[in-house]
């Protein structure tokens, strides 16, 4: 009977086994969803649409985006994190919600622990931009016109933003002091700029582009190691500024539940790569600034780690705290 109970018990696990090989060997056999935490239209969903249209041809599968807007994004990152770990729901997660909210926010309603990293999608490069009517032409005056005791300001689209982070950093490597001034959203936070009522602004080369070249906004830098293709006259603000090292570059990554198997994470980041190489993809994410990268989920994961020691240093020296 014994010997009975344990054959039953091996034969169940084994069957057990079989359907999860089989399973992860299927897949994808139904719809995947891609959840993020941004409005539609936007650089982040048209991004997610990409890698989304690329790889349900590939696969003959249903990919569907879906905007889940709320709480800087954690909605979004709650639903995956609690979701199985199949690999049919799936996460695009901004620098921000990996390595900027969790030194942020004390009390944030998931840990990163909860999630698989897949691959990092693409970098965002941001530039730092003054009014075309204004008189500084260079990242040198700023820094002159801020030590001679006028009064800076800075806008951004909310507070902990990567373009708070990186003004306020900014402004501390030129020792000088700059006024935060948040607004709720790019748009209203460009145009206060581009009219000249607050200085300058740290923004997603994407956005900044159409009103560099329309002669709207002045870039001062770029804030990455090295000049973007897409503004290739513009020098790096570790250049201009004098400030070896300077790097506030957004990013894009896919995440899956953590306890996602293997297999399916391989299958992942293999057609996500696939994706952002094709001629088209890759053309349209550099004419709006963006790299794309298609790192392992192991470079995914250093990047993280790394990112979130840099910017926790920045929110620790500067103080930055924002209302939960």
């Amino acid at each position: 009977m014994i010997v009975a109970a344990r054959f039953l018990t091996a034969a169940i696990f084994m069957s057990l086994a079989a359907s999860s090989a089989y399973a992860q060997s299927d897949y994808p056999s139904k719809q995947i969803r891609i959840i993020l935490g941004f409005a539609a239209g936007g650089a982040p969903d048209t991004l997610a649409r990409t890698v989304g249209e690329h790889l349900g041809q590939a696969w003959k599968q249903t990919v569907v985006v879906e905007n889940r807007t709320g709480a800087a994004g954690n909605l979004a990152m709650i639903a995956v994190a609690k979701s199985e770990p199949d690999g049919y729901t799936l996460a695009l997660v901004p620098v921000g919600n990996a390595a900027v909210n969790p030194s942020l926010m004390p009390d944030l309603p998931y840990k990163m622990s909860q999630f698989a990293p897949i691959t990092l999608i693409a970098d965002v490069e941001n530039v730092l931009v003054v009014s075309a009517k204004s008189p500084v032409k260079s990242l040198k005056e700023l820094i002159a016109l801020g030590k001679s005791g006028t009064g800076l300001t800075y806008a951004t689209p909310g507070a902990g933003s990567i373009a708070h982070l990186a003004a306020e950093w900014l402004a501390r490597n030129a020792g000088i002091e700059m006024r935060h001034i948040p607004f709720r959203g790019v748009t209203p936070a460009l145009t206060d700029v581009m009219r000249g009522e607050v200085t300058a602004m740290v923004s997603q080369i994407s956005t900044a582009k159409p009103l560099i070249e329309s002669g709207e906004l002045r870039a001062l830098g770029v804030a990455s190691t090295t000049r973007n293709a897409a503004l290739p006259n513009v020098p790096t603000i570790a250049e201009a500024g004098d400030m070896p090292g300077f790097e506030a570059v957004s990013w894009y990554a896919l995440m899956a539940p953590a306890g996602t198997p293997q297999p399916i994470i391989d299958k992942l980041r293999d057609g996500v790569v696939a994706a952002i190489n094709a001629p088209a993809a890759k053309a349209s994410l550099q004419a709006q600034g963006a790299q794309p990268v298609g790192s392992t989920p192991a470079e995914l994961a250093a990047r993280i780690e790394a990112d979130t020691a840099r910017w926790g240093k920045v929110i620790k020296d500067a103080n930055i705290k924002i209302a939960q």
